[in-house]
């Protein structure tokens, strides 16, 4: 039995065996063949490439991991440590390092083999770079016998030298895009830094610290961060998790160490391998959800579950699962509209254009209690894509004049400005990600396509389809780690998951539909509304499979949605008519007081 005290103080017994760590958990994965320090990492939690590092002689060891176990590969050409990783598990890059003495050297893996490729313009340890891809990437910071603030952009062919970070470092963090960047932390021995910089893609900037001055790694995007282990003086287990604006203490890895090797989408899934303290083989997964009962610690939050198999939202015992609830109307009924999706809260929502008594290009904002009109798009659309904040969004394709628009309009939180038009014009299709890093899945230009587009804050380049043509589905997450699902026609389940470079099919929704909201991240997304016919049917993903939840009061499609899976809106719709109707979805958190009989 588990007995947990709720925020109000209230005591409540939990009977449920498996309820959700908020803070998200590490679990022990399958231990490196080779144990070592200082080494590099690409991929993801299931697919992970690890190579060089020391034992402690340098080592051009390469390692794939599957998601359970590690198998040795083949090396790299130039054996090193203190070397930067980005890119997949079968499409990498390993740039820099310590042989013993400085190099330039940059490997690239096409699955099977290394080759050596052009150099970066200045020889470095201790570098780090963004974290996701091995054609278009950044390499910044390290060591050259003093710590540099040099900062290299590669295109898939050659180094240029792009703006220095601001704080000269070795041995940071990173993560992110070749336009979208974050770095973190990293040392001058000492003093340990807890700096955190943005990249636009020209220059960087100076944003909220760390809580904790360290070196370490980390991976995941601009916006959705994770920086784990590092040295403070001594072998750190702190972890760290970034949502774009600020860093949050959660929970700790079981086997503290720095110098490790790292790899991961975003703030929610990430692994941690090797390292010194001493050096070590350990290998340890980050998950969000789940974690079991017994991983609760005091002061972590979880979501109410009735079920072991459940890993989200239902009942406790005594405990009202996550509602729906009114709130404030929107000033212009209608449907069709879009909205700014990523955020933390249904208090900060943002819905432009849409199908009212006419084609409108009304834009409103909303506080949490009431929607007030700001200034509309430049054009009236609608079936158009929305992506970004309440005060950072793009307004992306729709329907107007000509039926199937590719314009690309920026919200600076006060007016609208004309970017660049996306590759193919289209309707009836969702965003997801930010004004820097987006993506536009699917839609319909004549017929439903497949087609995907990348944004990087200036241009759009097409990237790998959809694997089912749809259109009208939701979607929701990061450019780097993005879900999809239903759509149609005809209605559709379909669910399919972004992993940066692929999409996966993965476990269906309950429900078949079409024209539904959306809100949340790649593994923890909410899905609610929708037609045919007129739904009011809300469903949870926990990262692996869709549960049911309690419904929308008033059933609807082509209503727009925002926030996160713990609190949303969804506004406005289609019923028999346009509906000005808001309803906000909260779900309870607790405070874990644990005990266990």
């Amino acid at each position: 039995m588990t007995t947990l005290k709720n925020l109000k103080g209230t005591a409540i017994q939990f009977l449920d065996e498996d309820p959700v760590v908020y803070a998200g958990t590490w679990a022990t994965g399958g231990a490196l063949n080779t144990a070592r320090a200082w080494l590099g990492g690409a991929g993801i939690q299931t697919a992970t490439l690890a190579f060089g590092g020391e034992t402690p002689t340098k080592v051009g060891n390469t390692e794939k991991y599957d998601g359970s176990s590690w198998t040795e590969v083949n090396d790299l050409n130039t054996a090193r440590a203190g070397l930067a990783g980005t890119g997949t598990q079968t499409a990498a890059l390993a740039a820099g390092g310590l042989t013993p003495t400085t190099v330039a050297v940059t490997e690239s893996w096409n699955g099977t083999s290394w080759t050596e490729v052009n150099d970066l313009n200045t020889a470095r340890y201790g570098l780090a770079a963004a974290s996701l891809s091995s054609t278009a990437t950044i390499a910044f910071g390290g060591e050259t016998g003093s710590r540099i603030a040099n900062t290299e952009s590669w295109n898939g062919t050659s180094w240029t030298e792009v703006n220095d970070l601001n704080q000269a470092r070795r041995q940071l963090g990173g993560s992110g895009t070749q336009t979208a960047g974050l770095a973190f932390g990293g040392n001058s021995d000492p003093p340990y830094w807890n700096n955190t910089e943005s990249w636009n893609g020209t220059s960087w900037t100076e944003v909220n610290n760390l809580n904790t001055a360290r070196y370490l790694n980390g991976s995941g995007t601009q916006t959705s961060t994770l920086a784990f282990g590092g040295y403070t003086g001594s072998a750190s287990a702190l972890t760290e998790s970034w949502n774009g604006s600020s860093w949050t203490e959660v929970s700790d890895l079981a086997t503290a160490r720095y110098t490790i090797g790292g790899a991961g989408a975003d703030n929610t899934s990430a692994i941690a391998f090797g390292g010194a303290a001493p050096i070590t083989a350990v290998t340890e997964e980050f998950s969000f959800p789940p974690a079991t009962a017994s991983a609760l610690q005091e002061g972590d939050m979880w979501f109410n579950s009735s079920s072991s198999t459940l890993k989200g939202y239902g009942t406790a015992a005594g405990i009202p699962a996550a509602t729906w609830a009114s709130g404030g109307n929107v000033n212009t009924a209608r449907r069709a509209g879009a909205a700014g999706k990523v955020g933390t809260s249904q208090d900060a929502g943002l819905m432009f254009g849409g199908i009212g008594a006419t084609t409108v290009a009304n834009v409103e904002s909303y506080d949490g209690s009431s929607w007030t009109e700001v200034a509309d798009l430049s054009e009236v659309k609608h079936n158009l894509a929305g992506l970004g904040t309440q005060t950072a969004a793009l307004a992306v394709g729709g329907e107007g004049s000509p039926a199937f628009l590719a314009t690309n309009e920026s919200w600076n939180g006060s007016a609208w400005t004309e970017l660049g038009d996306i590759n193919e014009g289209r309707r009836q299709f969702p965003g997801a990600g930010t004004t820097t890093a987006g993506l536009v899945i699917g839609g319909n230009d004549g017929s439903p396509v497949a087609s995907v587009e990348s944004w990087n804050g200036s241009s759009w380049t097409e990237v790998n389809d959809l694997n089912t043509a749809r259109i009208n589905q939701g979607a929701c997450g990061t450019q780097a780690a993005a879900i999809c699902f239903g759509g149609g026609p005809p209605d559709s389940a379909l669910t399919e998951k972004w992993d940066g470079t692929s999409w996966t099919e993965v476990n269906d929704l309950n429900t078949a539909r079409r024209y539904l909201g959306s809100a949340g991240t790649q593994n923890l997304a909410l899905a609610f509304g929708g037609e045919t016919p007129v739904k009011a049917n809300t469903e949870i993903f926990d990262g692996t499979s869709w549960t049911e939840i309690n419904d929308l009061s008033t059933a609807r499609y082509g209503l727009a949605g925002g926030g996160s899976s713990i609190s949303a809106y969804a506004a406005s719709g289609y019923t028999t008519t346009n509906v000005a109707d808001t309803e906000e979805f909260t779900a309870s958190a607790a405070v874990a007081t644990v005990t266990t009989s």
